[in-house]
């Protein structure tokens, strides 16, 4: 996620209304907790705060507000007795539908990946060399008991004990239970029981999602030995699948970049640099081969991010289509899970197995998902951010190349611009509020310094002073953008971005649009880039089919790191 501008003036303002709001001497070194809860908040208090809150006042209405404040500082106190869990949502949730963007309806018939002919899929010698298959093929070596589950597994595990240390991409290998799943998925396959086309395939989870019996660190010293003694409920959907989960992989500390308390997870392209955050765990390791699939998350870029770096496919869904329960809050009206893979082909797959409302995250909903993969170019309606392409930048070959691709694979691009009338930047305070209230015990218990070489603690703090009637008014401008992004957007199934262009990635966050992200070609210095490609509300399969089409033309997604091949 981006880091965010001065949210006060100077250090004296800030400590200003920081006292006015009552917080504590925990937060701040030289800040009394004791005058906070005790003293009363007096007008020249208020005539600094006024500062930060961006208004000017009487003598007299310092004086009321002061008795107001004086109240309020005893609620605060109230509320912060409380101890409310990171897991406990607020009592009001984001919506993406708008009038204007009704749920799809059902279809008539769905394809499944499955039904894609691919010819015979044979057992290499080196057995070795199926790291970096794709899981269709992986799949159809299971299913006709070429390669039984323990074997794979028995493979991954190998290699996440070899290549793991040099890519500090592992938190915890779940080695007892993929073993006994495995054993489970042979025995079942045996029987005649054959679960889809995740039966017997390892994966790796971010280690942001509980896995009953294991820790789950949210990458953050505070939650170093956190265990939650319940299976998220993705976990629950991927084990119900057939799949075998391997390893809890790295995230940057709570969500933030590539930097966890064991070090920094780093790049299979390029050791020396980071993999990129927060889901840097996840896509490092299966474009190393590590895991068969991956799943992450994005709240702002933790998705993009990563896979552009590693050179991973990567799943952003519409927000509400996967159930958060059982993983770490950051924004509740923000967070999504998705898969990141080798392929869009793959993350389709996996995102079959994983979307729908589950009665436990009052945010997910379900809606029909219809993959199939033999969608030609032509029959979607495709746009491209005209003005993000014709930016004079570093990079801008490989994205100009995207669009010659998808013109000669049969595409007619449609010129296409991002709404404008309203400000986007200013709405990431939703995002730092939101992040605030979730580790606001963790803030004012002074355990946020534990986190180190991290933006946290200073976000936490600051989003204690970010007025409430503030943070209303800017999900006011957000439901107006997501009104006009549909707007935009009508008549077009996706449109094609550079992945870090101008507002997409905070825009389409906030507003909920899905996204796939795959590589599209690799530097001088033989690190990846990508592309995006942009759905409307509902639109992953869509979304999955152009970028599918595209990597099928191309191959980019098929190179493997040297270090790992």
């Amino acid at each position: 996620m981006a880091m965010p501008g001065p949210l006060v003036s100077s250090r004296r303002d800030f400590l200003a209304y920081f006292s006015a709001l009552g917080l504590g001497g925990t937060l701040f070194p030289g800040v009394l907790w004791a005058h906070a809860r005790y003293s009363d908040i007096t007008a020249e208090i208020i005539a600094e705060a006024e500062k930060v809150a961006g208004i000017e006042l009487s003598v007299e209405q310092r004086s009321r507000i002061a008795r107001d404040l004086t109240r309020n500082t005893r609620s605060y106190q109230a509320i912060r007795e409380v101890g409310v869990p990171n897991s406990v949502p607020p009592a009001f949730r984001f919506d993406p539908v708008v009038p204007e963007a009704p749920a799809p309806p059902a279809p008539k018939a769905v394809v499944g990946a499955s039904a894609r002919p691919r010819g015979e899929v044979v057992r290499p010698a080196d057995l070795e060399e199926v790291a970096f298959w794709s899981l269709a093929d992986l799949g159809a070596l299971i299913r006709t008991r070429q390669v039984s589950a323990l074997e794979l597994t028995e493979l991954y595990l190998d290699r996440l004990k070899r290549y793991g240390p040099q890519l500090e991409c592992v938190v915890t290998l779940t080695e007892e239970r993929a073993l006994e799943q495995a054993r489970r998925a042979d025995a079942e396959l045996a029987e005649g029981e054959y679960r889809g086309p995740l039966h017997g395939i390892p994966w790796g989870v971010k280690d942001m999602l509980a896995v009953r019996g294991y820790r789950t660190t949210w990458g953050a010293r505070p939650y170093e030995d956190q265990v939650i003694d319940e299976d998220a409920t993705v976990v629950r959907r991927l084990d119900e699948a057939g799949a075998i989960l391997v390893a809890k992989l790295t995230l940057g500390a709570l969500a933030m970049g590539d930097r966890w308390f064991g070090g920094m997870t780093r790049n299979p392209w390029n050791l020396e640099q980071g993999s990129s955050g927060s889901s840097a765990g996840s896509a490092a390791a299966v474009v190393a081969g590590l895991v068969g699939f991956t799943i992450g998350s994005e709240t702002h870029g933790s998705i993009v991010s990563p896979s552009t770096r590693c050179g991973s496919s990567g799943l952003r869904p519409t927000f509400g289509r996967v159930s958060r329960h059982g993983s770490m809050a950051l924004s509740w009206s923000m967070d999504k899970l998705g898969p990141l893979c080798r392929s869009a082909e793959d993350c389709a797959l996996v995102f079959d197995a994983i979307h729908g409302a589950d009665g436990k995250d009052p945010t997910a909903v379900s809606h029909p998902f219809t993959w199939d993969p033999t969608v030609r170019l032509e029959d979607l309606k495709i746009g491209y951010l005209r003005s993000a392409f014709e930016l004079e930048r570093r990079g801008k070959e490989y994205d100009d190349a995207v669009l010659e691709v998808l013109r000669a694979e049969g595409a007619e691009l449609i010129p296409f611009e991002l709404p404008d009338r309203h400000p986007v930047n200013p709405l990431s305070i939703i995002l730092y509020a939101e992040a605030g209230a979730s580790f606001s015990d963790l803030t004012l218990s002074g355990r946020v310094d534990l986190i180190e070489d991290s933006a946290w603690p200073d976000i936490f703090r600051a989003a204690h002073f970010i007025p409430a009637v503030e943070y209303i008014q800017a999900n006011r401008i957000r439901r107006l953008i997501t009104s006009e992004l549909n707007e935009a957007m009508e008549g077009l199934d996706l449109f094609v971005t550079p992945s870090f262009a101008p507002n997409v990635l905070l825009m389409t966050n906030l507003t909920g649009h899905p996204a796939v992200v795959v590589p599209s070609g690799f530097t001088e210095a033989g690190t990846p880039v990508s592309i995006s490609f942009i759905g409307k509300l509902w639109g992953e399969a869509e979304t999955l089919a152009a970028a599918h089409i595209y990597q099928e033309a191309t191959g980019h997604h098929k190179e493997r790191p040297p270090l790992f091949s």
